[in-house]
């Protein structure tokens, strides 16, 4: 069982060694962020975040209930209250004895709760690499639709990546979950 924290600048030296290549970090931030990682980097990262009706953009930490060791890391932003919409961004789940262990399903399904239940939006969306396969079978298996593909958004090692875009609405989220 996963619960979600704000992640706080004492969290930043565990996402720094989580992310440990250019590669990692490429696929959690798109070019947000350049290799290395850093905790100054990350400062603005925390900027006026988590504040409900005041935030555009809520960054958390994921915890496993049982054990209070941090797992993972994600990110509700790009709100806009008066479209009562968000971003799902920055998905990652620490260490890689930790993958394929149904964590980032339960770090998801944890983000769109506090959306849909507690922050009263009516969609959330994310957009995902083509690459990711992992990724991209965890968020169907929430419940997001693929709504289309940025072909082509992202030069990486020597190719074009494009980004799958995917969103579910709060009249989906219920069903799920009711």
């Amino acid at each position: 069982m996963i619960r979600l924290e704000p992640f706080e600048r004492s969290d930043f030296q565990q996402l720094i060694d989580w992310v440990d290549s250019e590669e990692l970090l490429t696929q959690w931030s798109g070019s947000l962020f350049s290799f290395p990682l850093t905790a100054s980097s990350l400062e603005w990262y925390l900027t006026d975040t988590n504040v409900i009706n005041e935030s555009d953009a809520f960054v958390y930490k994921a915890v496993d209930v049982e054990t209070g060791e941090v797992v993972g890391h994600i990110s509700l932003g790009g709100i806009s209250w008066k479209n009562r919409s968000s971003r799902i961004s920055r998905v990652l789940v620490g260490s890689e004895n930790r993958h394929r262990k149904g964590i980032g399903q339960q770090m998801t399904k944890a983000a769109l709760k506090i959306g849909f239940e507690e922050l009263g939006l009516h969609r959330i969306c994310l957009g995902v690499y083509e690459n990711n396969k992992p990724a991209l079978n965890c968020y169907l298996k929430c419940g997001f639709n693929i709504e289309g593909v940025s072909r082509d958004i992202l030069w990486y090692n020597n190719e074009y990546l494009s980004m799958v875009e995917m969103a579910i609405l709060e009249n989906e989220w219920k069903a799920m979950t009711h």
